[in-house]
């Protein structure tokens, strides 16, 4: 067990980045870890660059982005070594790791984040999944004409009971206007007759995301269905609660085509396994290095976030196994079991870390858990860069500051 740093060995490790943000592409093993700047700025790092490609199949909330994954893969590995994440969520790491060469191995608890990562980083045949998808489009389209038309019906013309496509799950029936729930109800009927089932089961739940009875302006976590016009502030006028899902199936069903083509194009042979499964409990297989994110303290459910996939396609729901949820609050009993849950996950990867591997943790440690965890873990700390995040979305919107964590197995 190694012993945790001395208030000024911390005050060293705390590097002092350029001035100019990092540009990955120019990161090597020999940069050194002082001259990393990883403060982008919107100017520096637009949107589009953050969500490149599958990195936007589905909002994710809670996801590092890719660019501070590349510098730290490409500073740290080789093509064909194996990278372990064992918190992947939404998959960051393994795109990532795909798009250098890198053979990589991710777990999680939740089971649509397993749907997620297994949809964006599958090989497919192009040509068959753009078949695949816009066939589904066109017989829910004919589907749902049979029963409605063309007509534009409002959320109050209860015509959805008459229909085969029913359902009893009463959270979809809460939160779904009539026609949206059978628009979506005759999408996911067709999903067994084609090969890309989790591809397709994606659109299904970005759609499904959107079409929910909620404000335009608050899509993560809702509280209530909005079944009455509001005041958007989203817009700046008056809308209207969502009454149809079709037109999201469409938008989706192009724009997810259009990812998997983009990443089709720079997609290498590199290994991607996923696993649904409890890190606690895993036994990880031999692997040279980590990169990840764990979830932070008392701040988000993750499967509460996508509790509409779960309804939907009844995913396995393993909420009470979550570590850190935003349920179980953050009380000083709180963050103790959290800090413990963390430690045994790193433990389980201290030992299957090939000697001089490293593990990069990103987290907002605020109530400053992580060199504890580091010396339960039985790692040796190389050093610690403070990471200003002045542009989010969703629900944290304001900046913050979080801490990318270099540990490393001697």
């Amino acid at each position: 067990m190694h012993n945790l740093l001395t208030n000024e060995e911390k005050r060293v490790s705390v590097y002092q980045p350029t001035e100019r943000p990092t540009d990955p592409k120019t990161v090597t093993p020999d940069t050194p870890l002082e001259d990393l700047n990883l403060n982008w700025r919107e100017v520096d790092l637009p949107e589009r660059e953050r969500t490149k490609h599958v990195h936007r199949l589905h909002p994710y909330l809670g996801k590092f982005i890719p660019q501070l994954v590349e510098i730290f893969l490409r500073k740290y590995f080789r093509p064909g070594q194996m990278v372990l994440d064992p918190f992947c969520g939404s998959g960051t790491t393994l795109v990532q790791a795909n798009e250098l060469g890198i053979n990589a191995v991710g777990y999680d608890i939740s089971g649509f984040n397993v749907l997620l990562c297994r949809a964006k980083t599958a090989k497919y045949d192009i040509q068959k999944a753009r078949k695949e998808v816009l066939d589904i489009l066109r017989k829910t389209d004919a589907e749902r004409k049979k029963a409605y038309g063309n007509r534009q019906l409002t959320f109050w013309e209860e015509e959805a009971s008459a229909l085969t496509f029913e359902t009893k799950d009463e959270y979809l029936l809460n939160w779904y206007a009539p026609r949206a729930l059978t628009e979506l109800l005759i999408y996911r009927h067709y999903i067994k007759d084609y090969e890309y089932q989790d591809l397709l089961k994606i659109i299904l739940s970005r759609s499904a995301r959107s079409a929910r009875l909620t404000t335009h302006f608050d899509l993560d976590f809702p509280k209530k269905p909005q079944r009455e016009p509001y005041w958007c502030y989203k817009h700046s006028r008056i809308c209207q609660p969502t009454t149809e899902a079709f037109k999201f199936l469409c938008r989706y069903s192009y724009d997810t085509i259009s990812r998997i083509e983009e990443f089709a194009r720079i997609r290498t042979d590199a290994r991607v396994e996923i696993f649904h499964e409890d890190s606690r409990t895993a036994d990880f297989p031999p692997v040279h290095g980590v990169i990840t994110s764990p979830p932070y303290v008392g701040l988000i459910d993750y499967h509460e976030q996508h509790a509409y996939a779960y309804h939907l396609l009844g995913l396995e729901d393993r909420r009470e196994d979550e570590i850190g949820a935003a349920s179980k609050g953050t009380s000083q009993r709180a963050k103790q079991e959290y800090q413990e849950d963390i430690a045994e996950v790193f433990r389980r990867v201290n030992e299957s870390l090939l000697p001089g591997g490293r593990v990069i943790v990103v987290a907002a440690d605020t109530a400053n858990l992580y060199d504890s965890i580091a010396e339960q873990a039985g790692f040796r700390v190389e050093g610690v860069i403070n990471r200003h995040v002045n542009r989010r979305t969703g629900r944290r919107s304001s900046e913050f500051f979080e801490s990318v964590f270099i540990w490393r197995k001697d």
